[in-house]
């Protein structure tokens, strides 16, 4: 219950802010690239510290690490709520993404601890997977509650009950547990590691604007290569690396990371811009957007708990590319959007995207721990949230990077030869209709020209958002693909057998 809790906490983190960005870029003046950070921030450290906290987990003990990151947690929780400016609200946000990886380091290992192998622990990875599930499908509706009805600042504030309850829970209810062959912290991996991440999303994020042949671009796009490839260097050559490279000669192992890789980075990272898409060009409240994304969140309910039954019953490889595979459809269902467009042109890729998304999640999360002995299960949940986090950021960067320049080229080509079409216009006049303040952008146009203008940036916006609608949809089908390719069964554990971990009784 206590992983399970923390776990919707921090999800819902990731999707709960999406609605609430609208009403944080007008309070705090925030432009387009703030909003992409708000989101980033968060899932960029996540995805930089994961690795090192469940190395940390398994040397000092799961439960006092999984504490202590739920008490950054809340902390950063309260510090965004309190944010006076755009910059205070992305580094507490970047707080808060470090809490949140220490939390989701330890979560599945503590599960691992707690159920044997077999019928029960897929019923417990069921459940888990439905937490994911749920957290990211309802944020965008808790968020949108919480900001219609108390303020965006709500969507942090929330958690600072939970978390403390949550904490509670966590001492009167865990046990403790450790690797007793865990060794030094592999600081040198996660220096280059984060460096590397934190430079490929900057170049993304900031290419429209720079200019993608520029120095700061180049440089931006270098840096983060070298850096990754002195990661490598340093995880073959560390006696404890955070990031085993050893685990992916396994093909199961490197499979279900490419999965996990492929749902973040498509339908998840695709979340910002429907939000944007229902809010920003159809005019919907935040708490109306929110109650649109009640179908995903009902069928991803359903699917869950039909994933965690077919678990030692179905192999891994097709139920992980069953799910990649509707998740696609999904995605491309929702292509085609035109200026008369509803929300409900969405519904029918919503529930098969949906279903996908439910069923995938605990089939992730019992193969990543499954492909490794127990005593790394600490490192197999770190990697696995990893490639998660890794997906989300650079999904919303590269989306994005591409929303921009497409939907900038469209309004060029619609507006020709007006002052709409010249130097940072297009790309503004799409930044408008993505904030819902076009009718504020068109007062600086000529009388005459506003309805070709706004013609222009609206179609650009479409333009831009069935690109990216396309391209994730093309990422999901070849992150199933790449799944029935690696992914065995021979290679997973389906029996009772538990290596020895060494465990301390909960306190009374």
């Amino acid at each position: 219950m206590a992983v399970s809790v923390a776990t919707i906490m921090l999800l819902l983190d990731i999707t709960v802010v999406n609605t609430a960005l609208p009403e944080i870029q007008r309070d705090l003046k925030a432009s387009f690239t703030d909003l992409q950070w708000v989101i980033d921030a968060y899932a960029l450290t996540l995805a930089a510290v994961v690795l090192t906290a469940g190395s940390l987990a398994d040397r000092l003990g799961r439960r006092r690490v999984f504490a202590a990151g739920l008490v950054v947690f809340t902390v950063a929780s309260l510090l965004c709520g309190l944010a006076p400016d755009p910059t205070a609200l992305n580094l507490a946000r970047a707080l808060q993404g470090i809490g949140g990886a220490v939390m989701f380091a330890v979560s599945l290992a503590l599960i691992a601890q707690e159920f044997p192998a077999g019928r029960e622990r897929g019923t417990a990875m069921g459940i888990y997977g439905a937490s994911i599930g749920v957290a990211v499908a309802i944020g965008p509706l808790v968020g949108g509650a919480l900001t219609q009805g108390l303020g965006w600042e709500w969507v942090f504030f929330i958690n600072v009950p939970i978390g403390v309850a949550a904490l509670a829970v966590t001492y009167l209810r865990l046990r403790e547990s450790r690797d007793p062959d865990a060794d030094r912290i592999d600081w040198g991996g996660l220096v280059t590691f984060s460096g590397s991440l934190f430079l490929l999303v900057l170049a993304l994020v900031r290419g429209n604007d720079e200019g993608w042949g520029s120095t700061v671009i180049v440089s931006l796009l270098a840096g983060a290569g070298l850096l990754m490839a002195a990661f490598l260097v340093v995880e073959r050559r560390v006696a404890q690396p955070m990031l085993p490279l050893g685990l992916f000669g396994r093909r199961a192992f490197t499979g279900v990371q490419l999965a996990a890789f492929a749902l973040s980075g498509s339908m998840f990272a695709m979340f910002l811009y429907l939000t944007l898409f229902m809010q920003g060009f159809l005019g919907l409240s935040a708490l109306e957007a929110g109650v649109r994304y009640l179908p995903i969140t009902l069928i991803t309910l359903l699917a869950a708990p039909v994933a965690g039954a077919l678990l030692g019953k179905v192999h891994a490889r097709y139920l992980l590319g069953a799910g990649l595979l509707l998740a696609g459809i999904g995605l491309l269902l929702m292509t085609g959007l035109k200026a008369d467009a509803e929300w409900t042109t969405l519904l029918a890729g919503f529930l098969v995207a949906g279903f996908g998304v439910g069923l995938l999640n605990p089939v992730i999360a019992d193969v990543a721990l499954s492909v490794v002995p127990k005593e790394q299960s600490g490192m197999a949940s770190g990697i696995n949230d990893t490639f998660r986090q890794v997906g989300v950021a650079v999904g919303i960067a590269v989306w994005g990077a591409i929303f921009l320049g497409r939907g900038a080229s469209k309004v060029e080509e619609l507006a020709a030869n007006s002052p709409a079409a010249a130097g940072e216009r297009p790309r503004q006049l799409v930044e408008a209709v993505s904030s819902g303040n076009l009718e504020a952008a068109l007062r600086s146009a000529p009388e005459q020209a506003r309805s070709t203008v706004e013609t222009a940036a609206r179609e650009g916006f479409l333009a831009g958002l069935n690109d990216i609608l396309l391209v994730a949809a093309i990422l999901s089908f070849l992150g199933a693909g790449l799944a029935l390719l690696l992914v065995r069964e021979g290679e997973i554990e389906r029996d009772a057998f538990e290596p020895e971990v060494a465990l301390e009784p909960a306190p009374a």
